[in-house]
């Protein structure tokens, strides 16, 4: 899952980037409204977090912007400002949730998973499919009850597709997932991770398919 966090207090976006990447998020970082709409433009995330007090445009001006293209990318607004009228305008802005510094790392990556479990139609936390458990709160996986031990993109591609489920994920999507601007990933890079991961399933009965000329699905294996 990638994140973009628009944030201008270097100290505040680096500690809250580390803290998501720790526990397995791509993270990006824009300084500004400005910037942030265009990362938004050209690249695909699952969720922003935002700060309402940006130099030149603020968040709720790049909240807006989003909603008035039609983009529904989830917004996740972070601010010291702690009025109810705040809170309001930041809302009726288009956020989806709104929290107030200082905040907790446990509760703003609680409040990440639900609006993206939200935006993907998913109501529980832990990700179920033919014998898979994800548990996306403690950031563990079992195959048929036996511990699954996941690398981070292992992770990310197997819950971007059961998140997905039944539909395919495409290869520019996996790619745009584990990709940040400080990383560098190509879809060959995403056909050895599925390779791997496809190792990893052999004892259960999913599997991931290969769609050609668009991507991955999770199927049983029976079909």
């Amino acid at each position: 899952m990638r994140i973009l966090i628009v944030e201008d207090d270097n100290l505040v976006a680096q500690g809250l980037k580390q803290g998501l990447q720790q526990l397995g998020y791509t993270v990006d970082v824009a300084r500004s409204a400005e910037e942030a709409e265009a990362f938004a433009v050209g690249e695909d995330f699952d969720i922003t977090l935002v700060d309402i007090g940006l130099p030149k445009a603020d968040g709720l001006h790049f909240i807006r912007q989003l909603r008035a293209r039609g983009n529904r990318l989830p917004a996740l607004i972070l601010t010291a400002r702690d009025s109810m009228d705040d809170t309001i305008k930041g809302l009726d802005a288009g956020a989806d949730d709104y929290m107030t510094k200082p905040y907790r790392l446990p509760e703003v990556a609680a409040r990440i998973r639900a609006l993206i479990r939200r935006s993907n139609a998913v109501v529980d936390a832990c990700l179920h499919h033919d014998g898979i458990r994800m548990d996306t709160r403690s950031h563990t996986a079992t195959l048929n009850g036996e511990p699954l031990d996941l690398t981070n993109r292992e992770w990310a591609i197997l819950e971007m597709l059961l998140m997905a489920s039944p539909a395919v994920v495409s290869k520019d999507k996996l790619v745009q997932g584990l990709a940040g601007w400080d990383k560098d990933i190509t879809p060959n890079a995403i056909e050895v991770h599925v390779s791997r991961l496809r190792q990893k399933l052999t004892t259960g009965t999913i599997i991931i398919r290969t769609v050609r000329g668009i991507g991955y699905r999770v199927d049983a294996a029976q079909n």
